[in-house]
């Protein structure tokens, strides 16, 4: 049975095309939870947004497969007189690509269209000619005569601005658009759950499948659930760099490229047993992956779970992406595959009650 069914990349459209800003995932996460729901026995969710279903709940052994849930954005955070507005980063927003890029800022009244502007290259000679965007120098136009305007228009400071660019599929082999990071993962999880009902596999253990919000912001979302679910094992998903991308160093970013399946991480918060089991899942159902390695964090929510009531193993199944952070990510279809199904394999070499202990006292 195929994994990316008709069914399934439908539902990834409309989740993808949905805003969901750091601490403004509300409307991603229901239309998660509705997707999800015909596959897990309960659903639950927490106060700052977390959402999860469970799979054979109440087992005193619960493991964790989880992605986040939330996108990079901006904030307004100032009004000139003359009715442009400044931003603050939401999250780890690109402030380079931001000139000519369209906008929706979330306002009172609803959205509000928005571009942010930039002076026309005529107007840049002599040392203007050097000019770059700043955080402090870009600007977003709505159109308003002023600060008033602006102000009748319910935009103020501290209302969320999105990129309103849609996914679309290039070559077809490739998903592009903005918020894969990581909202891919979240999919990937919930392909995960649909398997195991369709497929009438039965855990012994249960399983929580978690779309943590507010990871772009210090992995907030997962420090929190992970301490009311208290889980043995976590297996994360997330993206990770292609290293391939014209102006990347292997020797710096490591080796790896989009369509050459899924990268397995080697770093202190990655438990080895946990990750060797990955990879003897991965050789045993022929499933394409590739390695790399991160110096003290992982900087992915593997890092809040690892760390959590007094140490969760935990590990990292990362999606290959190009372009991270910006309005064209690209990650290709086979990898997303990949990924679903060396969880959904990785799930079935996991016995209850499992131990993780590197050796025996």
């Amino acid at each position: 049975m195929s994994i990316l069914t008709e069914t399934a990349e439908t539902f990834l459209h409309e989740y993808l095309n949905n805003a969901s800003p750091t601490g403004f995932e509300s409307e991603g996460q229901k239309r998660w939870i509705e997707y999800i729901r015909p596959f897990v026995d309960e659903i639950g969710l927490d106060t700052y947004g977390t959402a999860y279903g469970v799979i054979n709940p109440g087992k005193d052994y619960r493991v964790v497969i989880e992605g986040h849930a939330d996108e990079i954005s901006w904030f307004v955070n100032y009004i000139s007189d003359s009715g442009y507005l400044y931003v603050v980063r939401n999250g780890g927003s690109d402030h380079t690509i931001a000139p000519s890029k369209r906008v929706n800022i979330h306002g009172d009244k609803g959205i509000v269209r928005g571009v942010f502007g930039w002076p026309a290259i005529h107007t840049r000679r002599g040392d203007d000619a050097k000019l770059q965007p700043k955080l402090e120098n870009i600007f977003i136009d709505i159109g308003a005569k002023d600060k008033e305007e602006v102000l009748e228009m319910g935009v103020h400071v501290g209302s969320v601005i999105t990129y309103p660019d849609e996914l679309e599929v290039m070559n077809d082999r490739y998903y592009c658009g903005r918020a894969l990071d990581n909202r891919l993962g979240g999919f990937c999880i919930a392909q995960v759950a649909r398997l195991l009902r369709e497929r009438e596999i039965e855990l012994p253990y249960s399983l929580y499948i978690v779309n943590s919000v507010q990871e772009e912001v210090g992995l907030r979302g997962a420090q929190m659930i992970t301490d009311r679910i208290k889980p043995q094992v976590a297996i994360v998903t997330d993206v990770t760099h292609d290293t391939t991308t014209p102006m990347l160093d292997k020797k710096k970013v490591g080796d790896v490229q989009a369509g050459k399946g899924p990268s397995v991480t080697t770093a202190p918060a990655v438990h080895n047993k946990l990750l060797q089991l990955i990879i003897d899942a991965a050789k045993k159902n022929d499933i394409d992956f590739q390695r790399e390695a991160s110096s003290r964090a992982t900087g992915t929510d593997t890092d809040a779970f690892a760390y959590s009531n007094g140490g969760v193993a935990s590990a990292l199944i990362s999606l290959p992406l190009k372009y991270m952070h910006t309005t064209v990510e690209m990650a290709a279809k086979s990898d997303v595959e990949g990924v679903i199904e060396l969880i959904l394999q990785t799930l079935l070499s996991i016995e209850d009650g499992m131990s993780f202990n590197y050796f025996e006292v």
